[in-house]
């Protein structure tokens, strides 16, 4: 499958999982629907790595880079996002996480030395600005407060949380680590320690047994994490952190195409504005650098179109096998 269509996939099946959420919300505390959300998920990815005989072995140091993946991509950018769900409205909240592609950036540029191309610089900041614009009403209604403040830095801790493990994937990725194992011991241990979490704070584990609760969570289990994830780690295998990290940006505007046929939303001119703005962004940030001189390798890599893996890691990886 190429690269862009797996972006888009991501976007879509990300940008349902709003709604799927929604039906999360009850007697249940958010942080044990996380935990059984990725402790699942990591469950389906060992079966089929067992089904289909995937290599589960890998020394100490890669299970280190591992664990730490995990624990920012499926424990320390979620639970805080809750957090902040609890004082800031969603639109809010989907601005403040949108600032993982500016993180991203920065982060890779600090670590790797990748120089910031202006294009998608200015890309990722039209993806934002246009998410402000269609959330203005609820970003103008704001009113700071502690609370609100203590809000947003969480919400922003969860974007920064996001854009690290962002990073490590791609080392993991680097490394010769297939995105499905990648994908399952991330789980494991993000769901582990999430677990661990709420297991030594007053949370209480719970089940909620209405049907809508059991449907929602399996679907964020199957298409929102074991697809979900496989898409998102395997953009960053293919086209950088960069790029990989404007997903959230583009995937809040599908979630809300989604509430205008399910929940009625309103488009206003500034949510149509924004989502030009977000849309052009997009294609700033996706299009193939171009220039007639050689390449350098960082923009090779970022473009390239498979993973820097082995041919078996590949094989591995594959769409259509993960899918059979």
């Amino acid at each position: 499958m190429a690269s862009v269509a797996i972006f888009f996939m991501t976007v879509l099946i990300w940008g349902s999982t709003w709604i799927a959420i929604k039906y999360q919300s009850g007697p249940v505390a958010p942080e044990v629907s996380v935990a059984y959300r990725f402790l699942g998920a990591a469950l389906v990815l060992f079966l089929w790595c067992g089904l289909r005989q995937l290599r589960l072995r890998f020394c100490l140091r890669d299970h280190l880079f591992l664990a730490l993946q995990g624990l920012c991509l499926f424990c320390l950018n979620y639970i805080p996002l809750y957090w902040a769900s609890k004082w800031l409205t969603s639109g809010l909240v989907a601005v403040a996480f949108s600032t993982v592609v500016i993180f991203s950036l920065l982060l890779s540029r600090l670590v790797h030395r990748n120089p910031i191309e202006p294009r998608v610089g200015l890309g990722a900041c039209c993806g934002v600005g246009g998410l402000g614009l269609i959330f203005w009403p609820e970003l103008n209604g704001l009113v700071l407060s502690d609370l609100t403040l203590i809000a947003i830095g969480l919400a922003l801790l969860g974007a920064f949380m996001g854009s690290s493990g962002t990073l490590v994937g791609s080392r993991n990725s680097k490394a010769g680590i297939p995105v499905v194992q990648a994908s399952a011991f991330g789980m494991l241990y993000g769901g582990l320690a999430t677990a661990a979490y709420v297991t030594l704070s007053p949370v209480t584990w719970t089940w909620d047994p209405a049907p809508s609760y059991s449907a929602s969570l399996a679907y964020l289990i199957y298409f929102g994490s074991v697809i979900g994830f496989w898409g998102f780690l395997t953009v960053v295998a293919r086209m950088g952190p960069e790029r990989a990290s404007y997903i959230p940006v583009l995937f809040p505007v599908v979630a809300l195409a989604i509430s205008t046929l399910v929940e009625g939303y309103v488009w206003s001119v500034e949510a149509a504005i924004g989502l030009a703005l977000v849309l052009s962004g997009n294609f700033m940030v996706l299009m193939k650098s171009g220039g007639s001189g050689q390449k350098s390798s960082s923009a090779k890599d970022k473009v390239d179109p498979a993973p820097a893996v082995t041919d078996s890691a590949k094989a591995e990886a594959s769409p259509s096998r993960l899918s059979a």
